[in-house]
């Protein structure tokens, strides 16, 4: 067993507060608002034109908005495990966060500083009941890797067999408490917020965040899901799975059968080992489309540092803490999306989403289906098998930034996690193409299993008539459904005129400078007299605010000049 007084030398990084087994609440609680506070601050800055030295332009709100994502990522480093992975969840929330916080988060990287080897020593006798050297013939002290939830050793069981154990970082489960108990308050907050609040459901998506960080400090949830990963690929040489040592294993300690492989985006290793890039990539698509497609049951976060290549160039995958499932109809409705994108069909593209549970329809979904339509038109001009699976994520949560909806969990993890296969394969081979890759298992899926005759003009034919007969005889009912609406008054239908909303605009600025006015008023006359009655100091400053306030009158009175020229 190696000496472990040589762990320091390994990990001399920055010693961040959250790294240790007892945590203040209060000292919590002022980090995590403090943090809260500055964003709400900065985001209300960047909507005043005038907190732009020189001058409002694009050019600067996106300049500020970069360097303000850069600051997010790094202070949710600072803030600890928690933060960590409430941003790499938010990096999958295009939908919901502008793109420079998605680009910056997605970058959000959970190395940090290992914890001792005698707290892990603690940790494996608390669970396991014994110690170390009684269980294993050889322990590294120093870690393989170390994250924000834990960090992995490689030992060596009694029988012989190599093993890696994954043992969770002291006190995580304490910490969550605290910082998922101010994060309620927090998602309240803004969920009653006028302007952040409207049309998102952040206590929806605190929940969700709550589910996915407890299961995935849940080392026994990991391992059943290791296993079922596994048998799902039983049939498969070219897909390696660790093999769980259950006798090992615990809530906070899992113990694996160690697989070593060249990571799989490290293409001069592979390159050098003699291995077909090209293959590579093509497998990485196909077994993570099998796993969607038909398994249902994938990998949540298949980023490049949890798939390996062995020697024999069978891919091996690791981290099972973040799974997701999607059930049968989900992944037909799935594939109607890319297939209605493919065909710029905004109809289709719209109704799938709301079958996904992406949409919510309202009373009137017409802005939606415009704006699905328009990015359709204009950015997908390719043939189905030349798309890019990043392009088209990017479209959707495009077209959904802003609106009143948002992609559910599932969605867009199944999204992110193509476009990140995406971007490996084309690191692997430059001419991969995911979606050429993706077509005959997207083709099984929309016909049930069945080869489809792509020249079949008669198929085709028989589909359409088909849905044109289930549309004319469903047509009667639609027709009472909306009846029946109009009758009970649930179908509202709503007149807007720009022109009306003009003249009130125009209305309530007269009546906003009126009390301006008479503040000023009010303002001027008192420090008048008590400038006369010798209080200069406090008469400067009511003139102070009257001139603010005059400040206010005149940049309203401008906007009111504008108003008038528009009407």
């Amino acid at each position: 067993m190696s000496s472990q007084s040589s762990i320091g030398k390994q990990y001399s990084e920055k010693a961040y507060r959250w790294n240790q087994e007892n945590y203040s609440r209060q000292r919590r609680f002022i980090d995590i608002w403090r943090f809260v506070l500055t964003l709400i601050t900065g985001l209300w800055l960047d909507g005043k034109p005038w907190s732009y030295r020189g001058g409002y332009t694009e050019q600067k709100h996106a300049y500020r908005r970069k360097t303000q994502a850069i600051w997010i990522r790094d202070t949710f480093l600072d803030l600890g495990p928690t933060f960590i992975k409430v941003g790499q969840l938010f990096s999958t929330r295009a939908d919901i966060f502008p793109s420079e916080y998605v680009e910056e988060l997605s970058k959000l990287q959970d190395r940090v500083p290992a914890f001792s080897y005698e707290q892990v020593e603690q940790i494996i006798q608390e669970d396991l009941g014994k110690p170390i050297k009684e269980l294993f013939s050889g322990f590294d002290p120093i870690p393989l890797a170390a994250a924000s939830l834990g960090q992995v050793h490689k030992a060596q069981l009694r029988s012989g067999e190599e093993v890696a154990i994954k043992v969770q970082r002291p006190g995580l489960k304490k910490l969550f408490t605290i910082d998922l108990q101010i994060l309620k308050g927090i998602a309240y907050y803004f969920q009653n917020h006028p302007d952040w609040g409207r049309g998102r459901d952040w206590s929806g998506i605190y929940e969700e965040c709550c589910r996915i960080l407890w299961e995935e400090i849940d080392y026994l949830n990991e391992g059943r899901n290791a296993d079922t990963f596994r048998r799902n690929f039983r049939k498969y040489d070219w897909v390696k799975v660790p093999r769980v040592y259950w006798r090992y294993t615990s809530s906070r300690v899992l113990t694996l059968e160690f697989l070593p492989g060249i990571k799989i985006s490290s293409y001069e290793a592979l390159e050098a080992a003699g291995l077909d890039r090209k293959l590579i990539a093509r497998l990485g698509a196909e077994a993570y489309l099998q796993q969607l497609l038909n398994d249902g049951f994938f990998h949540a976060d298949p980023h490049p540092g949890n798939i390996a290549v062995s020697h024999k160039g069978s891919l091996i995958f690791y981290d099972f803490g973040m799974m997701g499932q999607i059930k049968a109809n989900v992944r037909e409705q799935l594939m109607e999306t890319l297939f209605g994108i493919a065909q710029k069909d905004g109809d289709r593209v719209v109704t799938s989403l709301i079958e996904l549970g992406a949409l919510s329809p309202v009373s009137d979904m017409g802005p939606v289906r415009r704006s699905v339509q328009y990015m359709l038109d204009n950015f997908m001009d390719k043939p189905f098998e030349d798309q890019s699976i990043t392009n088209i994520s990017d479209d959707l949560y495009e077209i959904a930034y802003g609106q009143p909806f948002r992609f559910p969990a599932t969605f867009t993890f199944v999204m992110r996690a193509f476009s990140t296969l995406e971007g490996v394969g084309k690191g692997l081979d430059p001419e991969f193409n995911f979606m050429e890759v993706a077509k005959p298992f997207a083709l099984e899926i929309m016909t049930n299993g069945n080869t489809p005759d792509n020249n079949s003009f008669i198929n085709e034919l028989g589909r359409q008539a088909a849905q044109m007969s289930s549309t004319a005889l469903g047509l009667p009912q639609r027709i009472e459904s909306t009846i029946e609406k109009l009758e009970r008054g649930d179908l509202r239908i709503r007149v807007r005129s720009i022109e009306s909303d003009r003249v009130l605009r125009r209305l309530s600025g007269i009546q906003l400078g009126t009390n301006y006015t008479l503040l000023i008023s009010a303002f001027t006359l008192s420090a008048t007299i008590l400038f006369v009655n010798g209080n200069v100091v406090l008469a400067l400053v009511v003139v102070l605010v009257a001139a603010m306030l005059g400040f206010a009158l005149i940049r309203l009175l401008r906007r009111l000049d504008r108003f008038d020229r528009m009407l």
